[in-house]
């Protein structure tokens, strides 16, 4: 038998203690038994290890390959220059992995905001008598005092309690503070039971003595910590897509690499000559700036969206964001202010609208008087005064009802309060017992369906009325007037008790004293978030705890439903669904969730990604972390959430708004587009870096550029313009276009053949042609060997260098779109991508110029013409990619024209 079914000696008995708590000794004892009462991390992977497979993976494992080839030729041939290639090498490999550690040390932190909120210090009974002892000493057994102000140590079972509520907020979401007594109980869930304290919950008046029955990792708490630590959290779309693409072209550089060894080998070059030919091809084919410029790409994008209110935890999500196709989306508080206030009161048989702010409007406040008694006294607030101001805290729909009943109603005289009967899910209405001047007096708020059938009279016109049926039904069509304008409606009542009634008799033959509309109004951004969202193709579905009359007059208002007849779900219907009746449900144009739970939230994800949906949801609450977890991008809010649930998400709402959702989901798509135009610019230099070995080997000419000359241009000259294109504005358009298909790819054949076809190809010509050109101006000829230190040949690899670079530097500027001309585009409106260019050119010149830059990087300088001589070749780079867009352009609009 559950604990919550025992009286208070059996359940002291069941746990062998008693009124005086246990013994020094047996707490030891348990306590070396159960252990410390913590929240237990789970074991995770070393630090260090995680730094370690940063250097391990295929991407890495090859380029250590490269190095390992490179100090070998240098020891079997020393002076080639190879033991600078291993260093460059190396040092490419290092920087590759410092950015993807940083990028993944991005853990969650969940267990210490759950540790965060468990006390450090609780008063117990230890031998008979009172003391304080640190909360991670309890153990199954001991007696606790709980007061005003405490945190919840452990799950309890309650002894004795005077006035006890407790508030669940952090635990079920519910913030209406709950009472709790000693009496045995039903067979109810814990969140429910009433004559238990659950550990992470606060005392938030009364006090009382309980019993402690589980601690640590065997308390609700406990669970929801470790469902939080062993949810699944797979890697994001983009993670995913990036992997697939390093192995991708690891492979096909390896692959290429060593068919030309093979090929140099059968045409009979020397072998040292021909492994530096294999190194170069596998270095010119392995884009060493990817990973750092996806890294930063996103740190940028995360930059801009903190600006706008959405603070990133985990890089990768800014991109995951871009490619949801469905928002789950809470309403309190994201969809509306959270700042609740009366509208409207069905009260002696009218309809009363109230301001939402500023003077009473009511005439006949003091015959109105009942339902301002009702609302001023029957509420579960506190009052406190801080730094000589009066607040009032707890529940926002309390507040209100008391704000309006004190504007409304003016002062009055504070009656004894005598006891309660609390709110539950069941009752779904709360009473409060009060002493007045003549007498006891009940006073009861709660759903009118709960209420008014417990109500005999009304407050009318003239007094006090029977209620009949006629009264009855004017007040369904008043209730659903209310909740069809989206206020939440309550009924008020109250009824002067004889000194006879108690218990069940209490809550009868009330007089109904109104009905009262309370309205949380929404956002005024968000009517425009939700239009934008429906031109990207992106399905928002609303979870709420309200009625499913005023989640549909929200929903209508904000403008997520459109539609005469939305599929409205309840949390009741939700858990008799099968898993295949839930997918199928989730097929409606326009579905709504009303009365569910944070952990029905859960199934509605994990449902929608069966059904191949990349999902964003919302939640403030602990136990909201699994389905933040679990979802493809949890979104926590910064203002009204917990610490858990933050810790648990991937991007924090900084001002609880769904507008700033749909701004970074703006932002997520332009990350993604932006990683294909830099992913075009940095491939596309694969091509000139490749070409030159290829010459080399099959045409027996000098090697063109040499493998250092290889990687200034990768991680040196290519890097900042990469950024720049990172930083790329969301495109006017991004969000008029549906989300991208799951299968689409990164590395899609459409992105490879501009790559290497048209701006590669290109840029490999004018490399190729001012090597040549330079050899010719100095007088080599055809098969004249040249060795590596020869002026001719330094001055001739650093103008294929600088042709390649003034190429990128065409490339960068017709990579600012896939589509649209560059005169469309322009040279504005990025400056980081003009500070790129400026500094890649002047990269460049320090490589050809100064003596450092020559001695390390083998060039020597170039005359002024040979630089004029590139122009030409950009020039036709940005004309041959004009005609192509031009060409795509045109496709484009006879697509559209045959889809109308």
């Amino acid at each position: 038998m559950h604990i919550t079914h025992l009286s208070v000696p059996e359940a002291l008995a069941g746990l062998h203690s008693s009124d005086g708590g246990l013994g020094t000794a047996e707490a030891e004892r348990r306590r070396g038994e159960y252990g410390p009462n913590r929240i237990e991390r789970i074991r995770g992977e070393p630090l260090w290890l995680r730094l370690a497979r940063q250097f391990t993976h295929f991407f890495a494992l090859l380029l250590w390959l490269a190095a390992a080839l490179a100090f070998f030729a240098e020891y079997r041939d020393p002076g080639q220059g190879m033991a600078t290639l291993g260093w460059a090498i190396v040092g490419v490999i290092l920087l590759n992995g410092a950015f993807s550690f940083w990028q993944g040390y991005q853990a969650s932190q969940a267990m210490a905001a759950l540790n965060r909120l468990l006390p450090n210090q609780v008063t117990t009974l230890r031998d008979g008598r009172a003391c304080r002892l640190a909360a991670d000493r309890l153990v199954p057994g001991d007696l606790v005092l709980v007061q005003e102000g405490d945190s919840v140590p452990a799950d309890c079972r309650l002894i004795e309690a005077t006035g006890l509520r407790v508030s669940l907020a952090t635990l079920t979401g519910e913030s209406l503070p709950q009472a709790r007594n000693g009496e045995a109980g039903e067979d109810l869930p814990p969140f429910a039971a009433t004559n238990l304290l659950l550990a992470g919950s606060s005392v938030v008046a009364g006090h009382g003595r309980a019993l402690v029955f589980a601690t640590g990792m065997r308390t609700e708490f406990g669970k929801i910590a470790r469902l939080t630590q062993t949810g699944g959290e797979g890697p994001s779309p983009l993670q995913r897509e990036i992997a697939r693409l390093s192995r991708l072209l690891a492979l096909l550089a390896l692959g290429i690499g060593t068919l030309f060894f093979l090929i140099g080998h059968a045409l009979g070059l020397p072998f040292w000559q021909n492994l530096i030919f294999a190194i170069g091809i596998i270095v010119a084919n392995v884009p060493e700036g990817l990973l750092p410029s996806v890294t930063l790409a996103l740190a940028m994008a995360t930059q801009r969206m903190a600006r706008q209110n959405a603070l990133i935890r985990h890089l990768p999500a800014v991109e995951t964001l871009g490619a949801a196709t469905v928002i789950c989306t809470d309403k309190t508080g994201t969809l509306t202010l959270n700042h609740m206030s009366v509208r409207r009161l069905y009260v002696a048989g009218r309809l009363v609208d109230l301001p939402r702010t500023g003077e009473a409007r009511t005439a006949d406040g003091e015959r109105l008087r009942p339902l301002f008694d009702v609302a001023r006294h029957c509420h579960g607030l506190r009052e406190v005064t801080d730094a000589g101001r009066h607040a009032v805290l707890g529940d926002p729909m309390e507040v209100a009802l008391v704000e309006m009943a004190r504007r409304e109603g003016g002062d009055a005289a504070p009656y004894r309060r005598l006891d309660e009967l609390p709110f539950d899910t069941s009752r779904r209405r709360m009473s409060t017992l009060h002493q007045g001047p003549e007498g006891r007096i009940l006073y009861c708020k709660g759903a009118p369906e709960a209420v008014v059938p417990l109500c005999g009279r009304m407050l009318a016109t003239d007094g006090v009325e029977p209620l009949g049926e006629a009264r009855r039904e004017r007040l369904r069509q008043a209730q659903e007037d209310m909740a069809g304008r989206g206020l939440r409606v309550l009924a008020l009542a109250w009824r002067p008790l004889p000194d006879s009634a108690s218990g069940d008799e209490l809550e009868r033959e009330l007089i109904l004293a109104g009905l009262v509309g309370i309205e949380d109004p929404p956002r005024a951004e968000v009517a425009e978030a939700m239009r934008r969202c429906r031109e990207a193709g992106i399905k928002v579905i609303m979870l709420t705890g309200d009625h499913p009359v005023t989640a549909t007059a929200i929903a209508r208002e904000v403008g997520l439903v459109t539609g005469a007849e939305p599929r409205v779900i309840t949390g009741g219907e939700l858990q008799r669904f099968s898993e295949s009746q839930l997918q199928f449900a989730l097929e409606a144009p326009e579905i709504l969730f009303a009365r569910v739970s944070a952990d029905q939230k859960l199934l509605v994800v994990e449902a929608l990604q069966r059904k191949g949906q990349v999902v964003a949801a919302t939640g403030d609450g602990v136990n909201d972390a699994p389905a933040l977890k679990r979802a493809d991008i949890g979104i926590a809010m910064g203002i009204g959430g917990t610490d858990v649930a933050r810790q648990a998400a991937d991007m924090v709402l900084l001002d609880d708004n769904f507008a700033s959702i749909v701004r970074a989901v703006e932002e997520g798509r332009a990350v993604y587009a932006n990683i294909r135009k830099f992913l075009t610019y940095i491939l596309s230099s694969n091509v000139p870096e490749l070409v030159p070995y290829l010459a080399f080997a099959l045409l027996r000419i000098p090697l063109p550029l040499t493998i250092v000359q290889i990687l200034a241009i990768d991680l040196g000259t290519d890097m900042l313009p990469a950024l720049g294109l990172g930083a790329e504005r969301p495109h006017p358009q991004g969000m008029r276009r549906p989300p991208r298909p799951r299968s689409e790819r990164l590395l899609s054949w459409p992105l490879l053949g501009r790559a290497y076809l048209v701006l590669g190809l290109c840029e490999a010509v004018a490399g190729m042609s001012l090597f040549f050109l330079v050899l010719h101006w100095g007088g080599w000829e055809y098969g004249m060997p040249l060795a590596l230190g020869d002026p001719l040949y330094r001055q001739a690899t650093g103008a294929c260098f600088a042709a390649i670079v003034v190429m990128q530097v065409a490339n960068v500027l017709v990579c600012r779109s896939p589509s649209e001309s560059l005169l469309a585009t322009g040279l504005r409106g990025n400056r980081l991508l003009l500070w790129g260019i400026v500094v890649e050119l002047a990269l460049a010149l320090a490589i050809i110029y100064t003596p450092p830059g020559q001695i390390l990087f083998g060039t020597a300088a170039l005359p002024a013409h040979a630089w004029l001589v590139m122009l030409p070749f950009a020039a036709a780079l940005i004309v041959v990619e004009e005609l192509r867009k031009r060409a795509v352009r045109r496709q484009g609009a006879n697509l559209a024209a045959r889809s109308r």
